[in-house]
């Protein structure tokens, strides 16, 4: 995915109310951008670290900026914004980078579906069926090269899972993809005490056929793209 203009270096000062983050531009300025993570950020709020940020020229946003990449507590470089992953792994599948997910002919994104009302990240189809694909965005950095999902109890996660594991049992492929925008990773792993019940639940959809892909991407202020597969060590 390239980004154009390139984004904007800064200084990454606090977070607060969830969406909003202080930032100290490359000119000294303080500036207030959006943050468009509804998660903890947990080890990925660091004061006086280095991040970057995108502007937009929306007359109506009430925030120009849009916090992008930030550093984590272990020095690494970590993609916050949860508006990207979808697209990034679609540039990927759509490239046919990805093995396990080549030979459809069509794709869809947010597709409604399921008992639960869902929508379907990712919809993959072909004269021989069809593919589920839930993405979730990985930036909990644990260090020695090892990162986990969730950083925060989510109940919509494991909802998520249940309605894969009823398209398993309906006859169709189902993914749980682990788009890792965090840099410095060899593995990733479920972050069982954050949330034991989404462990268990995963642990479940593995059992009853819920396949699970991790890849990893490189984050730059010109380019962000998934590179490689990584190893789920659950």
């Amino acid at each position: 995915m390239k980004i154009t203009p390139s984004l904007l270096s800064g200084t990454f000062i606090k977070r607060y109310k969830r969406f909003f983050t202080d930032i100290r531009t490359g000119q000294g300025d303080i500036i207030t951008v959006h943050c468009p993570n509804t998660g903890s950020m947990k080890n990925c709020q660091q004061p006086e670290s280095p991040c970057w940020y995108s502007l937009s020229d929306n007359p109506k946003r009430k925030l120009a900026g849009t916090l992008e990449i930030v550093t984590s507590a272990y020095g690494n470089l970590a993609g916050v914004n949860t508006a990207r992953p979808n697209h990034l792994v679609r540039e990927a599948i759509e490239a046919e980078l990805i093995p396990e997910l080549r030979g459809y002919t069509t794709l869809r994104s947010e597709v409604r579906y399921g008992d639960e009302k869902s929508r379907i990240d990712l919809l993959l189809e072909s004269d021989g069926g069809c593919c589920y694909v839930e993405v979730k965005n990985v930036t909990l950095d644990c260090g020695n090269g090892l990162a986990q999902f969730p950083d925060a109890v989510t109940s919509r996660g494991a909802k998520h899972l249940r309605e894969l594991m009823a398209m398993v049992a309906a006859g169709h492929r189902a993914v749980l993809f682990f788009c890792v925008q965090l840099s410095g990773v060899e593995k990733v792993a479920v972050a069982a005490d954050i949330d034991p019940l989404y462990a268990e639940t995963l642990a479940v959809a593995m059992a009853a056929g819920v396949e699970v892909l991790v890849w990893q991407a490189d984050l730059s202020a010109q380019d962000i793209s998934l590179q490689r597969s990584l190893r789920f060590a659950f």
